[in-house]
């Protein structure tokens, strides 16, 4: 990662923690002090819990806000913190009403990378945006759980082109060869971004590198010899002079 790239993330990361902790102490209606103790009146974090904590459980009430938009910057947030903490309270805003949030909420999850997330995720691959369904494929992808991969394989069947595609590439991130039969069907797609996406998630799970993978049938000697011990000599005593003869001359001269 390039010097610059570190801190961009480190200044988002230091943004997400203000946003957490400028929520708990000016938002009122979140009512995080009954949830951790912080009170209203009071600037100090609760004892025996650290300022990131704080901020992440205020942004984690601050899912829960009436307005959208403070939900999706929340979610947002938290996936830029990346702390477990996060994880429930992102699970529960996959239901948000509004899409955008939910968008939120799985891209901070797959950022997280906490597998308690899959199943929750799964669900998602049948939400009613192809949006939300795409993100979904991606997060379990990214989540690296052997249990998403019979729910993708049936997503690979989505009337959505650009859903089909994530999905065949999240099968190819999982590389496992249970989804070698449908990603083989998906070679005739009738979008050719699809079939490019079964091509590349073939070649991935066929690369060796992972639990699951399937064995390409490669020799683990690419040319073997049919005699590993072959001797260059078949005769082993050979007879520089096979006649007599002329043995005997060679002697006497």
């Amino acid at each position: 990662m390039t010097p610059f790239a570190v801190f961009v993330r480190t200044f988002l990361k230091t943004s997400a923690i203000f946003i957490g902790v400028t929520a708990v102490m000016l938002h009122p209606s979140l009512e995080w002090s009954q949830a951790t103790g912080f009170s209203s009146s009071s600037s100090r974090v609760t004892a025996g819990q650290n300022p990131v904590e704080a901020a992440v459980d205020g942004l984690v009430a601050a899912l829960k806000d009436t307005d959208a938009g403070v939900r999706r910057q929340a979610a947002a947030a938290l996936g830029e913190i990346g702390n477990e903490r996060a994880v429930t309270g992102l699970i529960d805003a996959l239901k948000d009403a509004d899409p955008d949030v939910r968008q939120h909420a799985l891209s901070a999850l797959g950022e997280i990378g906490d597998r308690r997330a899959v199943p929750a995720i799964v669900g998602l691959l049948k939400d009613s945006s192809p949006s939300i369904r795409t993100r979904a494929a991606s997060a379990l992808g990214e989540l690296g759980d052997a249990a998403a991969v019979d729910p993708l394989i049936a997503a690979i069947r989505d009337a959505n082109a650009d859903v089909r595609r994530h999905v065949i590439s999240a099968l190819g991130e999982l590389g496992d060869s249970r989804a070698l039969q449908a990603l083989t069907a998906a070679l005739k797609d009738e979008d050719v971004a699809v079939r490019r996406a079964a091509i590349s998630a073939i070649a991935e799970i066929g690369d060796g590198s992972g639990p699951h993978r399937f064995n390409m049938g490669v020799h683990p000697h690419p040319h073997p010899h049919p005699h590993p011990h072959p001797n260059p000599n078949p005769n082993p005593n050979p007879n520089p002079n096979p006649n007599p003869r002329l043995r005997d001359f060679t002697q006497e001269h």
